[in-house]
């Protein structure tokens, strides 16, 4: 398994993020109302989010594939992961 090839997704839904934060960037420069700033802000926040989420379950399906078996501590970690971005 490609470990570079199965972060890809991650990859991109970064660069996305990136893309909409620059777009914040410009509506606070232009003075947009700010419901509209906000909104943006939060869409951007959920994309982080959700690829920090992705980060970890691909870490997680790593560990599994390469490993077979992840132990209480790791999965202490992986909760600890989880919660850190909720």
């Amino acid at each position: 398994m490609d470990h570079a090839r199965d972060l890809a997704p991650v990859v991109n839904r970064i660069k996305r993020a990136q893309g909409q934060l620059a777009g914040v960037l410009r509506m606070i420069e232009e003075g947009r109302e700010l419901d509209d700033v906000l909104n943006q802000l939060k869409a951007v926040s959920k994309a982080l989010d959700r690829a920090g989420f992705a980060l970890v379950t691909q870490d997680l399906r790593q560990a599994l594939v390469t490993g077979g078996a992840v132990s209480e501590a790791d999965l202490d970690a992986y909760e600890k992961h989880f919660l850190s971005l909720s």
